[in-house]
């Protein structure tokens, strides 16, 4: 994910923090024009809904954006809407096609993003977290970066298209999932509906990849997501006849689960590399500085230096690539203060390699927490998806779209997610699937999931003709 300097044209903002009403920008900013006071507008509107689990506002949101889209020329047999439940919570999805001519002669293409959001509880931010606020040059609110920059930016360009008299010489789907966050039901189905259906030639998603920006917001790489992680969670468990506090046992469930939580807490799963991963790392480590690059630039070219693996095992932003990773996120034990526990559970969370597989790493948990006494439990479906590559006629469009924006040559990096998207789906169908959002991001301004999440201004407006670039591009018209 992804956020840049403003634009010369573009004054500062004001200090003091302020909300954004209809048809309002800043007092302090440049004149907007139409386009830009659409995509504005839509942003606003839509990080006022509150789509997160437990709060029921995905209906209402497509509601909106499907008012927005009819207002703007598409019919309703070129819309539709679909109800799902997401493990007992009803939510929707929302497709939407783009007649083009044909004279292409080429298969449609699939662009992706979701709706909903990670939930933000309004008494722990510095500011209305369902109220899109300009301040210091950022835009902050819930989904500001993930990922209702993704649902506005595909929504305004689709609508400034349509208002041009566009017609792309391929068909073009908008896919908007309502639970990427939580149990991606409505994200299966659609991924289904659209083989089925749809059957593209490859999908874009707009959820991840972006712009890596420098800490003076230069844009150092443009950073494209073809892989991702397998996520899986696991419950291990000890069970005991537990007793009376006053009478304590050796086998204390919780002591044995924690010795072996300690045990998994030490072990190092196994360094692998592939050339993504390898490519990925050189071609960062060109541009990043010291001790880091330098282990970056050796992991490329030899993915066996112990000391490149050790600092590169070392640093948040770069043990991922490395491998699996698994971490223990929860801990459950005992049912009252008096009493020995009965039970005691942890959840482990693993971002497992490409390749390596769900069963594996369970087997590798095992061993690694050496007490057979612990019972296993695999708790989340699981999506094992292979690596996509990066077209060449994407890759040239998305050139285009850097040199047009930014007016320079930037480099385009392909890497593998640590985490999981809507992407991971269409690709075990079979499908090229690569995220490529048009924002960017400094490592410093990363707060998506978190509190004050927010997008730089710059990321914004330079971001609006991303998609318009690259659709124009690669579906002629």
């Amino acid at each position: 994910m992804r956020c840049f300097k403003l634009l010369g044209t573009v004054a500062a903002f004001a200090a003091a923090a302020a909300s954004l009403p209809a048809g309002a920008y800043d007092e302090h900013s440049r004149e907007l024009t139409s386009d830009q006071q659409v995509a504005l507008d839509i942003y606003r509107d839509i990080v006022s809904f509150r789509t997160a689990r437990g709060h029921g506002q995905v209906p209402a949101m497509v509601s909106y954006l499907v008012e927005r889209l009819k207002a703007g020329g598409f019919a309703d047999e070129d819309i539709m809407v679909t109800d799902y439940d997401s493990e007992g919570e009803p939510t929707q999805g929302l497709m939407v096609r783009y007649r083009g001519d044909g004279a292409s002669g080429e298969k449609p293409i699939v662009l992706l993003a979701h709706m909903d959001v990670v939930d933000a509880l309004p008494e722990d931010w510095e500011r209305a977290p369902f109220t899109l606020t300009s301040e210091e040059g950022y835009f902050f609110g819930r989904g500001t970066m993930d990922n209702k920059y993704g649902v506005m930016n595909l929504t305004q360009t689709f609508l400034r298209l349509k208002r041009e008299g566009w017609a792309p010489g391929r068909d073009l789907y908008l896919v908007f999932s309502g639970d990427e966050e939580t149990g991606m039901i409505s994200t299966r189905a659609q991924a289904r509906w659209v083989a089925e259906n749809v059957d593209p030639a490859f999908v874009l998603n707009s959820d991840a990849g972006g712009l890596a920006l420098s800490n003076d917001y230069a844009p150092l790489a443009m950073r494209v997501q073809a892989a991702e992680k397998t996520f899986a969670t696991f419950e291990l468990t000890i069970t005991n006849p537990g007793g009376h506090s006053s009478r304590p046992r050796k086998d204390n469930a919780i002591y044995e689960l924690a010795e072996a939580l300690g045990r998994i807490a030490q072990y190092q799963f196994p360094v692998r590399a592939t050339p993504l991963t390898r490519s990925y790392l050189g071609a960062l480590g060109q541009q990043a500085p010291g001790e880091l690059g330098q282990a970056m630039r050796t992991f490329a070219a030899n993915p066996d230096s112990p000391q490149a693996i050790a600092v590169l095992q070392a640093d948040p932003e770069t043990v991922g690539t490395l491998g699996t990773t698994c971490v223990a996120t929860m801990l459950r034990a005992g049912h009252a203060e008096n009493a020995l526990p009965q039970s005691a559970t942890a959840t482990v969370n693993c971002r497992i390699f490409p390749g390596v597989g769900a069963a594996a790493t369970e087997a590798t948990l095992r061993e690694a927490a050496g007490n057979d006494n612990i019972s296993f439990k695999l708790i989340t479906d699981v999506t094992e998806s292979p690596e996509s590559g990066l077209r060449e006629d994407v890759k040239a469009a998305l050139a285009k779209s850097l040199k047009a924006r930014w007016d320079a040559e930037i480099p385009i990096i392909p890497y593998m997610e640590s985490g999981g998207t809507d992407g991971m789906h269409y690709r075990t169908l079979g499908y090229d699937t690569v995220a490529i959002s048009g924002a960017g991001s400094r490592p410093q301004d990363m707060f998506a999931h978190g509190l004050n999440e927010r997008l730089h201004a710059d990321t914004f407006f330079r971001g609006l003709d991303h998609w318009y670039i690259m659709l124009k591009e690669l579906a002629g018209g």
